[in-house]
């Protein structure tokens, strides 16, 4: 009978660790609790599985929102095999390793001021405009650097790994995955201040992207492996790319999403993961979960108490060796 489990009431004590709390959580079984819980199990059977390949995509202001070095630290781990993600992010990222930072600032701005004083605001992050002026100038520089044969037919994701090789800031994304051979796939880069900016630049460089070769990139790293476990932050075009991919493959076998979209209008960014059983995006008898919750406050609580178990199990928060 579906009734005979009972909830676990969630008890809190002084000095308990995220990973114990979030398994009272999935003890407790029902609402957030049990999802966010659930969440973290998930993400640690798949850092835990050495011949599970992890998939992360990004859509939202993640970078700018704080989540940049929680992200740097699970490619650094090794823990992630590609990231699929917004232009948006990548450029937050960028500026960041150029010396430019996000500031705290208010959803209750004077949007007319901030534009006066030359000021971006996503939410209540704020960022100098002359952040977006330098990137320009840098990536005409490294852009000079690329031979001519490459830059004439170049994939978003080798032309994200160049940039990455060149950038010096340890807590770049970027730059870390280029150094751990991670590729960065971003299949709407032209939709971001860089993607404008590279077009404005592509006929004085010779510049012009392949988006076969970022699906190639992709496809080279998903399709080989035994087992697929995706972590969906957010909606839109990455997450749709990533997981329409995994149907050449019938679906993944792990998946956990955080999102804050609804599934009534049926766009993408809301479907609940087990509307991808039908498209073959997850495989039916797969370990899933969605959580309805904001990203930063969801997902770096999943990673602590992932990490927690992953210790817990000898590996020092690294991926198992294959």
């Amino acid at each position: 009978m579906a009734h005979e489990q009972p909830v676990e009431h969630i008890r809190v004590e002084p000095g308990m660790t995220v990973g114990t709390l979030l398994a009272r959580m999935e003890a407790c079984g029902v609402l957030g609790a049990g999802r966010l819980g659930r969440a973290a199990r998930i993400v640690a059977k798949m850092f835990s599985d050495p011949d599970c390949a992890v998939f992360l995509s990004l859509a939202g202001a993640l970078v700018p929102g704080g989540m940049r070095i929680v992200i740097r630290d699970l490619v650094d781990r090794g823990l992630l095999s590609a990231i699929v993600t917004t232009g948006a992010n990548v450029v937050h990222d960028l500026v960041e390793a150029l010396g430019f930072r996000h500031y705290v600032g208010t959803f209750r701005a004077n949007d007319m001021r901030l534009r006066e004083e030359h000021m971006g605001r996503i939410g209540d992050i704020f960022i100098e405009m002359r952040a977006f002026t330098a990137l320009e100038k840098w990536l005409r520089r490294m852009l000079a650097e690329l031979p001519a044969d490459v830059k004439a037919r170049i994939s978003g994701a080798r032309l994200i790994r160049e940039l990455g090789l060149r950038l010096e800031d340890p807590n770049s994304i970027v730059a870390t995955a280029a150094r751990k051979g991670v590729p960065i796939i971003c299949p709407g880069f032209v939709d971001c201040v860089a993607g404008f900016q590279l077009w404005t630049l592509s006929d004085e460089l010779g510049l012009r992207l392949d988006p076969f070769g970022d699906l190639s990139e992709l496809m080279n790293v998903l399709l080989p492996a035994e087992r697929v476990g995706l972590i969906i932050l957010g909606g839109g075009m990455p997450k749709h790319f990533l997981m329409f991919a995994t149907t050449f493959r019938d679906g993944a076998d792990y998946a956990v999403q955080i999102t804050t979209d609804r599934p009534e209008p049926g766009g993408l960014s809301g479907a609940p993961l087990e509307e991808a059983i039908s498209w073959s995006k997850v495989r039916p008898g797969a370990d899933f979960v969605t959580v309805i919750c904001d990203a930063t406050i969801a997902f770096p609580l999943i990673v602590a108490a992932a990490l927690e178990r992953l210790e817990e199990g000898g590996t020092g928060g690294t991926r198992p060796a294959r």
